[in-house]
């Protein structure tokens, strides 16, 4: 199978898994408590957002040291989620099992995308 290179960052299938993620996100901080919504709500769905937004921003970035640059910031923000995911199930806001097999799958993609990125000749 030819692999097509991707013309804009929605090409990509690591872009399009996070924003999944970003969406998935939203729906189950839309059930928590009303005192959180300047709270955790916020700061989830920021680390969150962070995520696509940044592999957005690094796909058109020329050297291959800052497009991988971006993608470790991606990766920093997957973590931030994975402990707010952690916490709002401790608190029993939300079931997180789905929220984490995602994140983790996004992660899988981004690890990949970024060897890639740095094995490539710039």
């Amino acid at each position: 199978m030819e692999r097509v290179a991707a013309k804009t960052f929605e090409d990509l299938v690591v872009w399009k898994k996070a924003h999944e993620f970003v969406l998935a996100m939203y729906r189950h901080t839309a059930s928590f408590p009303k005192h959180e919504i300047y709270g955790l709500t916020i700061q989830m769905r920021r680390a969150a957002i962070s995520i696509p937004a940044n592999i957005a921003e690094g796909f058109k970035k020329r050297s291959k040291l800052d497009k991988a640059r971006f993608m470790n910031i991606a990766q920093g923000s997957i973590e931030e989620c994975r402990y707010y995911l952690i916490l709002s199930k401790d608190l029993g806001y939300v079931d997180t099992r789905g929220l984490m097999d995602a994140l983790e799958e996004v992660s899988r993609l981004l690890e990949s995308y970024t060897k890639s990125i740095l094995a490539s000749v710039s």
